[in-house]
């Protein structure tokens, strides 16, 4: 599978790291690729040593003001105009999305991939991996959306909350058939 990972590029605390390396180790054992904003600093290179150097394959999309952060020799790097169309490039390269914690860029494109989804323009799986409880807030948010009738399909056809790498490993190869 090529999986998308939306996550900081920022230095983080080990309790966001550890579960990322372990989440890149996973992938990358399992034959996958990652695809993902294509920097070589903070949680993002994390997340691509893991996938390195458990065998999987690195496909980076980086944007043109960021091209100086872009991680050198990976097996695939575009370097987009723009923000917007990184993130169609991403998309477009992915079988499915995991959303890792991050800011406000992860969140534009975590609800984008949602939107997507929730008007029928893709049916890839979406994992949102919260990581020491960071998007506890945001799934109760996405909860109340659901009762008040603001979400037009169920919030389970959307997004799968999972606790923990594994989890959201073992869902994606589950949707997609991967053994």
């Amino acid at each position: 599978m090529n999986i998308c990972v939306f996550l900081s590029a920022a230095d983080l605390d080990d309790r966001y790291t550890r579960p990322a390396r372990d989440f890149a180790r996973l992938l990358g054992k399992g034959g996958h690729t990652l695809v993902w904003g294509g920097s070589d600093v903070g949680l993002m290179k994390v997340v691509a040593d893991g996938v390195e150097e458990a065998g999987g394959r690195l496909c980076g999309v980086s944007v043109e003001f960021l091209a100086a952060k872009a991680r050198p020799g990976v097996d695939e790097m575009v370097v987009a105009k723009d923000l917007a169309e990184r993130k169609r490039l991403l998309l477009e390269k992915a079988d499915a999305v995991v959303i890792m914690v991050g800011g406000t860029g992860t969140l534009d494109e975590a609800t984008e991939i949602l939107e997507l989804k929730k008007h029928g323009h893709t049916d890839k799986p979406v994992v949102l991996l919260n990581t020491a409880g960071f998007y506890d807030g945001l799934k109760e948010q996405f909860r109340r959306m659901e009762a008040e009738g603001f979400l037009p399909r169920p919030l389970s056809e959307l997004v799968f909350f999972a606790e923990e790498p594994v989890g959201a490993l073992a869902y994606l190869e589950e949707s997609l058939g991967v053994a």
